[in-house]
């Protein structure tokens, strides 16, 4: 296929950053490719750790300010990758790599848009973000980069966050908290049914939460989904365990926050029961966003993800779609389409260039 110049481009940057490991929180090789290339391109690109951003020309505060956003990171490639997963090849029209598909092929096409776009007069101010450590969550990803922005002075109002999912927008994402749960007991000797066995408490608290249903449901995400799926007790066959302790996935919904959540299942157990962070949020954008609604007049079909992604950390609606497949990511001999690439640019293109505040 032959592919426009600034297509071919982003495809060109894809297999270097493919070529240059970026595994969370070790992603300086790839910052440095992307900054380089924007400035090419005159795009004026800042840095804050190893993300990358822009602002497009023609900045007025006064507009709403459309955060393009995708990540370089990657995660440790599978022990079963066949192909080596730092070297680009492509081969029956795709294109294999570790971070291919999650999220270069994302990430070199809302660059490549973001370029094109970034002297029109659009009634809204344009910014992109390329970020890292979104596999982890950390410290020195998403969670920075906003702040940083706020800092000087760009305030974010809508996101269009390039994730793989086959170029159809997904409108939301469950929430997530993990619980650490304690149940407390009498230690004792087991042949003389001594002690208050912190395991049958535990168990009962297990019951509970396998059949609990709380009262809110989100008309998106449905019901809040609690899952145990770790315990821990007792330190040998003869002594009544006096401490129990087990974890429960807790996948949230826009009903609730995830501090309420903790709360309303915290007060149905008797064990103790404390989140190990609220960050991950759940995540709903409304059918009538002008991102949901451009979407659909392209002919996409909004969906549900089942997987969390950088949206989780924004406090904005957003809005999740780019080229390749989820079921792509993650896995061993990772790839995209270099034609996935060049629809998601056009894609992009018409959405952005048609998006009716």
């Amino acid at each position: 296929m032959n592919y426009s110049t600034d297509t071919a481009e982003a495809i060109a940057l894809l297999k270097r950053l493919i070529a240059v490991p970026s595994v969370s929180r070790d992603e300086k090789g790839t910052a440095d490719i992307i900054e380089s290339w924007l400035a090419e391109r005159g795009a004026a690109p800042r840095r804050l750790h190893n993300c990358v951003w822009a602002v497009a020309d023609g900045f007025d505060p006064s507009r709403p300010t459309l955060l393009l956003n995708s990540h370089h990171d990657t995660v440790k490639p599978a022990p079963s990758w066949t192909r080596d997963p730092f070297k680009p090849e492509t081969e029956d029209g795709k294109l294999y790599g570790l971070g291919s598909n999650d999220a270069g092929g994302s990430a070199v096409s809302l660059a490549t848009v973001f370029l094109r776009l970034r002297t029109a007069p659009l009634p809204y101010n344009l910014v992109l973000a390329l970020t890292a450590e979104e596999e982890v969550m950390g410290e020195h990803g998403m969670r920075a980069m906003l702040p940083e922005l706020e800092k000087e002075g760009v305030r974010i109002d809508m996101a269009l966050v390039g994730e793989p999912t086959g170029m159809q927008p997904a409108v939301a994402e469950r929430g997530l908290i993990v619980l650490d749960c304690t149940a407390r007991g009498v230690t004792g000797h087991a042949a003389r049914n001594e002690g208050v066995n912190a395991l049958y408490k535990a168990l009962d608290d297990i019951n509970r939460l396998r059949n609990l249903t709380l009262p809110k449901v989100s008309a998106t995400l449905g019901p809040v989904k609690i899952t145990v799926t770790q315990i821990e007790a007792g330190r040998q066959h003869n002594v009544i365990p006096d401490e129990c302790r087990f974890v429960a996935d807790v996948r949230t919904t826009d009903a609730y926050t995830n501090e309420e959540t903790e709360a309303l299942i915290a007060a149905e157990i008797e064990s103790e029961a404390k989140a190990r962070s609220y960050r991950v949020r759940a995540s709903v954008i409304a059918d009538n966003h002008p991102l949901v609604r451009g979407a659909v007049a392209l002919g996409r079909q909004p969906f549900v993800s089942p997987t969390t992604s950088d949206m989780a950390l924004m406090p904005f609606p957003s809005l999740k779609m780019g080229p390749g497949e989820s079921s792509r990511s993650h896995s061993a001999d990772e790839y995209i389409c270099p034609d996935e690439i060049a629809e998601a640019i056009e894609l992009y293109t018409q959405l952005l260039q048609n998006l009716d505040l």
